[in-house]
């Protein structure tokens, strides 16, 4: 089993920046996807960015390229999103995400374990 903790967001104002961070522990995996996904009230959950345990470019959807950066630091086994340039629509709760498999790196039904959520609340 793996344990995914989150801590940070909050409430800021459009352009602000505001960062969130997610521990993994239990029986870790050195292999593997970590991804942050987001969900809005009455909309689906949104894939927002992924990055590997191993390296590798990280992945980002289009509508936080350059704004959002996801990063990690394996000897904490943590995983960062931090956000910069907040846009109202980014409001929504903010979920971290791993999977042992992962084929599709944007679907939420490939990963295995999942975070409690964290609100991120961005005011016009």
């Amino acid at each position: 089993q793996v344990q995914l903790v989150q801590s940070g967001g909050g409430l800021v104002q459009a352009g602000g920046s505001l960062s969130v961070s997610c521990v993994a522990s239990g029986q870790m995996f050195n292999t593997g996807v970590m991804a942050w996904f987001r969900q809005a009230p009455g909309k689906d959950r949104e894939f927002v960015a992924a990055i590997t345990w191993k390296g590798g470019r990280p992945s980002y959807h289009d509508s936080v390229k350059g704004r959002f950066t996801i990063s990690r630091e394996n000897a904490r086994n943590t995983v960062y999103l931090q956000m910069t340039s907040l846009k109202p629509e980014d409001t929504a709760k903010y979920y971290c995400a791993a999977g042992r498999t992962v084929l599709d790196i944007s679907k939420a039904d490939e990963y295995d374990y999942w975070g409690q959520g964290t609100q991120v609340t961005v005011s016009s």
